[in-house]
């Protein structure tokens, strides 16, 4: 009876130690005196004390390992690429995650390494850029195929950055810069462009009707003489002298418009008392002279054609 409590207390030290549990999404590697025994899932289970032990857990959910990659490209830049690897241990090869491979990141990291500097110097760093799919597929068909025999299960590969040495970065904004200012002067130069030809179509357009203003003024002011010498005509002024007073009221007419204004300079040229009348004859003089030119040239013109009747008069009978 004095033993009692001892033994009960015994035991109930080795039931403690032989409960364990186990984490949802965790699985437990229970050997037996150093040997595989079993594998326990999720919940309470019991070991037997000092026989058996837990010789490691297994994490069953989705893990990501972040590894940084510095490699060379096609066009011999250096350039930094980070990469993520989202893996899972198989439900069915616990055992051989847990016994076949000591250090999984390592692994991974190895795999990565190598297809990276497999893959990026293929390609210039451009397409590195366009192509980092490409290169993520195969950083995970080579994990795949690797892993698959370590009871791991490569869910995703995924390329997260690119980084490639500053100065290249800034030459690349460079470009980019000068490729936007190339453009935009482009632009520029259309719209002066059409600023140039819409400014030239409207002095065009201007010359036109400026021209087509004054063609009718002159129309205008002739059709205004020509009713002043008929009005000069029917008070007995002939047409010379009439022509000739209507230059000299414009002369006068002119001459006092100008004195009105008095910013502007007026030359007066040097005359004599009688340059009035002087003036006045040698306009008609002009006037007289001009209309006996045209009396001669209708005379000669007239010879002209009475001369080309005669000659096809003369040429009818010959033919």
């Amino acid at each position: 009876m004095t033993f009692l409590p001892i033994f009960i207390l015994l035991g109930f030290i080795l039931i403690s130690m032989g409960l364990f549990t186990v984490k949802q999404q965790t699985s437990a590697i229970v050997e037996r005196l150093g040997r595989y025994h079993s594998i326990k899932q999720s919940g309470l289970h019991f070991k037997i004390p000092f026989v058996d032990r837990i010789s490691g857990r297994i994490n069953l959910r989705v893990q990501q390992l972040d590894v940084p990659v510095e490699t060379k490209t096609m066009d011999d830049v250096f350039v930094r690429l980070k990469v993520s690897v989202q893996f899972r241990v198989l439900q069915d090869n616990i055992y051989d995650a847990f016994y076949k491979l000591e250090n999984p990141h390592e692994q991974i990291t190895s795999y990565i390494f190598d297809v990276v500097r497999a893959e990026v110097p293929k390609l210039k760093l451009d397409d590195v850029f366009v192509r980092k799919d490409d290169i993520a597929h195969a950083i995970m068909m080579e994990l795949q195929e690797a892993m698959n025999d370590y009871g791991y299960k490569i869910v995703k590969a995924l390329v997260t950055d690119i980084d490639p040495d500053q100065a290249v970065k800034d030459a690349m904004n460079r470009i980019n810069a000068s490729e936007r200012e190339k453009l935009a002067a482009e632009f520029e130069a259309e719209a002066e462009k059409i600023r140039i030809i819409a400014k030239a179509k409207a002095e065009a357009e201007s010359k036109r009707l400026q021209g087509q203003g004054i063609a009718d003024q002159r129309r205008e002011i002739a059709k205004g003489l020509e009713e002043s010498v008929e009005v000069l005509n029917k008070v007995g002024i002939n047409s010379q002298e009439a022509s000739a007073l209507i230059v000299v009221t414009q002369h006068y007419d002119t001459m006092q418009s100008i004195g009105e204004n008095s910013n502007s300079n007026l030359i007066l040229l040097p005359n004599s008392p009688t340059a009035g009348s002087d003036m006045l004859t040698e306009m008609v003089t002009s006037f007289t002279a001009s209309q006996m030119m045209g009396e001669q040239m209708k005379v000669q013109n007239a010879e002209k054609e009475k001369n080309k009747e005669k000659v096809k008069r003369l040429e009818q009978p010959r033919k």
